[in-house]
């Protein structure tokens, strides 16, 4: 749910402008009370209004200080929401193909959204200095204009520095991003894969590969300090010529009695308030690191979401799933097609091929967990790109090798299933044997692939889905426990389409029919024992069978 929005950003941008009006009128009002105090005027009002702005200027800044900090924690917050809305929206059917890896994506997230949350008080931050200063070279206009053009000798140097610093900061943090964001794609690989690289003893070598971009984002960083020290020493220059230049000015006005001795302290007070553009060194790198933030969370944004249709099933459907003219593609490589199946209502269709035949991707179609880039994927005569979100859930039903728990507890994980649902995917003994059972903590839990996949099974009947795809979803179970959930799996989902990974010519015989897969083609449909007369396939189910015992 979207975050509802606070006051927070209201008070800031009421906040900063009033700390600007009060700063910019403080050397006035001060101008005024050492002219009290030297006599040059009557009455306690000076002092008075002095102590009513130092009073409001206190007010405004504590204001600021505590609405900035919480307004960026805010705007991260909504905009962190968008972002793992927007990425959930684009859905698993491809659309982040060559696009940034799962490392790249979090650095992003936690990273880049977190300059970009950033960026309101930022960009108020230094609009609100500009203004600041702006107004302080009219006061000093005011007093007079000498003053001014003693200011304005300062200000066009002091214009090109701060551009040619956001010129060079803005690629320099960007490149900085991007680098990290590398680093934590390497690292997110390489934490996936740790065991085999235990195994391997690869440790330095992984170790190397992740921190081979460090040197680049050092330079990166190295880069970034030496324009902010270049800017600040120079900006810290400009700022003591200028206010020489200013308060030089203002005394020999007052020697020629043509300033106040008041009007010298509004001079130097308009004067240092000026000057402070110069010294926004810390507001433009956080301007410029916002922008960076923000160029990166765009690029996700940007990205097309999953086009979602309207359409229902006709009522009581068979299921019938059809494949028409269906390629999938990665890059310019043809992975799966052109091909053409129909899985008739209410029969199993087992995928039999080697790796690589394109199994998991056509088994991936029905349910839109990959979109098909030419033909089209139908059930019960309507393509899964009109149905509706919800309707396309309630009809297909997947089941995986390595099914992910989602939620807090076993319970929720479970997605409704109960007792019935876990007996028959042979879960309830182990899950009763859990320290709180069914209320398990998720992150308590211990499970093996076998009893991992047997939850995913319990999740997957809790659905009366008219289609219902298993993905390799016995792969981890022994022989004797695979026996017993086919037979309650046939049971419970008898009557509904299915689409069944087979490693094992078990699996393939109980089938109605077989698809077998080669290169990405559809070889040929049949029965199991017809195709048992073909060596090729016997070749191909005895491959499947070793790399599933293999992966096991």
């Amino acid at each position: 749910m979207p975050r509802r929005a606070t006051g927070r950003p209201l008070a800031l941008g009421i906040a900063l402008p009033v700390e600007a009006a009060t700063t910019l009128a403080l050397p006035g009002v001060l101008a005024g009370a050492v002219d009290a105090a030297l006599g040059r005027r009557s009455g306690p009002g000076a002092f008075l209004l002095l102590a009513l702005l130092l009073g409001a200027a206190a007010a405004a800044n504590a204001t600021a200080a505590a609405a900035g900090p919480a307004c960026a924690a805010e705007a991260t917050a909504a905009l962190r929401g968008r972002l793992v809305r927007h990425l959930l929206a684009l859905g698993p059917g491809g659309r982040l193909r060559g696009g940034p890896p799962p490392g790249d994506l979090a650095a992003r997230l936690l990273g880049s959204a977190g300059d970009a949350g950033g960026r309101l008080p930022a960009v108020l931050g230094a609009a609100t200095a500009l203004l600041t200063s702006v107004g302080a070279i009219v006061g000093l206009a005011v007093l007079s204009p000498w003053l001014a053009l003693a200011f304005f000798a300062g200000v066009v140097p002091g214009v090109l520095l701060i551009r040619l610093f956001l010129r060079q900061a803005g690629p320099v943090f960007a490149r900085y991003q991007e680098v990290q964001a590398s680093m934590a794609a390497l690292l997110s690989g390489a934490l996936g894969g740790l065991r085999s690289i235990h195994a391997a003893g690869a440790e330095q070598r992984e170790a190397a590969r992740v921190l081979a971009p460090l040197p680049e984002l050092s330079a990166a960083g190295h880069a970034l300090w030496a324009a902010q020290r270049r800017t600040a020493w120079q900006a810290t220059l400009l700022i003591a010529l200028v206010e020489v230049a200013v308060l030089t000015t203002a005394g020999t006005l007052l020697a020629d009695g043509a300033l106040a001795p008041g009007a010298l302290a509004a001079a130097a007070g308009w004067a240092a308030l000026g000057a402070g553009l110069f010294e926004q060194i810390e507001a433009l790198v956080g301007v410029a690191h916002a922008r960076a933030g923000q160029a990166r969370v765009d690029e996700l944004l940007a990205l097309p979401a999953a086009p979602c249709g309207t359409a229902g099933l006709p009522p009581g459907g068979p299921g019938e799933v059809s494949f028409r003219g269906v390629v999938v593609r990665d890059g310019d490589r043809v992975l799966l097609g052109p091909l053409d199946l129909t899985v008739p209502g209410g029969r199993t269709v087992a995928l039999v091929g080697r790796s690589g035949s394109g199994k998991s991707l056509l088994a991936a179609l029905p349910g839109r967990l990959r979109d098909a880039d030419e033909g089209a994927v139908l059930i019960d005569g309507v393509p899964v790109v009109a149905l509706a979100p919800p309707e396309l859930r309630h009809a297909v039903g997947y089941a995986f090798a390595r099914p992910e728990l989602v939620g807090r507890t076993v319970r929720e994980a479970l997605a409704g299933a109960g007792p019935a649902e876990a007996a028959a995917a042979r879960a309830d003994g182990f899950l009763r044997r859990l320290p709180h059972g069914w209320d398990t903590p998720l992150d308590e839990l211990h499970l093996s692939g076998g009893e991992l996949q047997r939850l995913g099974l319990a999740r997957l009947l809790a659905r009366p889905t008219r289609v219902v795809v298993l993905d390799d979803a016995t792969s981890g179970l022994d022989l004797a426990t695979e026996y017993q959930v086919t037979e309650a799996l046939d049971h419970a989902t008898h009557g509904r389409t299915r689409l069944v990974i087979a490693h094992r010519a078990t699996i393939a015989a109980r089938a109605d029919l077989v698809a077998w897969l080669d290169a990405g083609l559809l070889r040929a449909l049949a029965p199991h024992n017809t195709l048992l007369a073909d060596p090729d396939y016997r070749a191909a189910l005895a491959d499947t069978a070793l790399q599933a015992t293999a992966a096991a």
